[in-house]
């Protein structure tokens, strides 16, 4: 099984975004998504942005990993 992690999207520039997940923020690969800008959320697996979510997706997908820690 995988598991991708929610997180928002500070910065984005030349195929690469900053996110913020849960106050951690580091940089990932961004050159599979389009159109993806400041504020947006995304699921992130193994350093890559692999799908946006709306901020409803992100707040449940926490919920869920809050409670397997």
């Amino acid at each position: 099984m995988c598991v991708g992690l929610s997180a928002k999207v500070v910065r984005v520039e030349a195929g690469t975004a900053l996110i913020d997940a849960s106050g951690a923020q580091r940089e990932i690969s961004a050159g599979t998504l389009e159109n993806l800008e400041p504020g947006d959320f995304v699921m992130v697996h193994a350093g890559v942005a692999i799908a946006k979510i709306t901020d409803d997706d992100a707040a449940e997908a926490d919920a869920v990993m809050e409670e397997l820690l």
